[in-house]
């Protein structure tokens, strides 16, 4: 325990951390092997209310204001943990591993040994497994609260072996709400006793019109990547590195999602669903700007900085209409998601940013959403 509570510290970058009873546990449900499901909420005093569970280290709502002060739920979500575990759910704010995104055909070798793992995005496997990707199991929530602001470290030892991948994996998922801006930062850090790859993200939907609202096609956006993945038609990287210039992928100036998509409709990604290298960070700084997603109808805007080499835009092509919190309908490119990220099945391309962690190592990640509001 003292270890576990040392990376904590560790994860949120501070010796002087404070537990709190705030922000403090609800009930969420039960899950369908009979474990009660934890909800925090994060308050601050900029309008900002943030919930979390411990299933999944899931984002459940994310709730900023309008232009007019008026409080939305910007990300798509369920009422209680039974829909998370239910078909309605394409992975819903969760926290995706051990490796996000895909590896081609659920194969991979390391230090001369290979390893298979679920297929479950034909050929290929997907966002960590089937049955103990990091999404769908259990994890401990340690809730703090400081002169920053609010927020839930959440912790999991993956088992060696687990969904097939090598080595015993500790992880901390932090959530942080800053107090006085609406600022999320989602931090994660991992250590292993075995070679493995990692690859980690928070698979958040965003229509900051309100999830619920019709399409996501209005929304404009600007991703600060001069050259994106190719991908062949399982949607896996070629290893080419493209330049954006001449396509629809050159997203350098905010534009309408729904502009260019039709060019795309027709690939196997029936829309964006790509992999986009962003541009080196400014000057010494370690965050660089990854995207700016903007709906000019309720002025909220939403601004991503990570310390991640590439970003995951997908302009929810596979939503089918399930219906989310509220009894909202969830359609088609309803909304998108900008998942912080390495490359996909960068195991397979050494021309890609490195995801091997190795016994020694500490895996750091941080990404930071921040909200604020456009004029009309």
């Amino acid at each position: 325990m003292h270890r576990m509570l040392t990376a904590i510290a560790l994860a949120l970058g501070t010796c002087s951390l404070t537990l709190a009873a705030k922000p403090t546990a609800t009930s969420f449900g039960k899950t369908e092997s009979g474990k009660d499901v934890e909800l925090y909420t994060l308050t601050n005093d900029a309008g900002a209310i943030v919930k979390v569970m411990t299933h999944g280290a899931t984002l459940v709502q994310l709730q900023v204001p309008d232009r007019e002060g008026q409080v939305e739920d910007i990300i798509f979500g369920f009422d209680d943990v039974t829909g998370y575990e239910s078909a309605a759910n394409q992975y819903f704010g969760c926290t995706a591993g051990r490796v996000a995104n895909r590896i081609a055909k659920g194969m991979f070798t390391l230090d001369g040994k290979d390893y298979t793992l679920a297929v479950n995005n034909e050929p290929n496997a997907l966002h960590g497994g089937v049955e103990r990707s990091l999404d769908k199991v259990e994890w401990a929530a340690q809730p703090f609260e400081n002169e920053r602001g609010q927020g839930v470290a959440f912790s999991y030892s993956s088992p060696d072996g687990e969904e097939g991948y090598p080595g015993k994996l500790d992880l901390v998922v932090t959530y942080a709400l800053a107090k006085d801006k609406n600022a999320l930062t989602i931090r994660y850090t991992a250590e292993t006793d075995a070679a493995t790859p990692i690859n980690l993200t928070n698979h958040a939907y965003f229509n900051l019109a309100g999830q619920g609202s019709p399409t996501i096609l209005d929304h404009r956006i600007r991703i600060n990547a001069d050259s994106y993945t190719p991908v062949d038609e399982t949607l896996i990287p070629t290893g080419e590195i493209k330049s954006v210039e001449g396509s629809p992928f050159d997203l350098r100036k905010p534009i309408k999602i729904g502009k260019h998509i039709g060019e795309l409709v027709e690939t196997p990604a029936l829309g964006y669903d790509h992999n986009f290298v962003l541009n080196a960070p400014e000057g010494d700084k370690k965050q660089r700007l990854a995207a700016v997603l903007t709906d000019k109808q309720s002025g909220r805007s939403l601004r991503i900085m990570t310390t991640e080499p590439g970003i995951q835009f997908y302009s929810g092509n596979f939503l089918r209409g399930d219906v989310g919190k509220g009894g909202a309908v969830y359609a088609h490119q309803s909304a998108c998601c900008l998942e912080t990220q390495h490359f996909p099945d960068s195991i397979h391309h050494p021309n890609f940013p490195n995801t091997v962690l190795k016994p020694g190592e500490k895996f750091r990640s941080a990404t930071v959403l921040i909200f604020s509001t456009v004029k009309e």
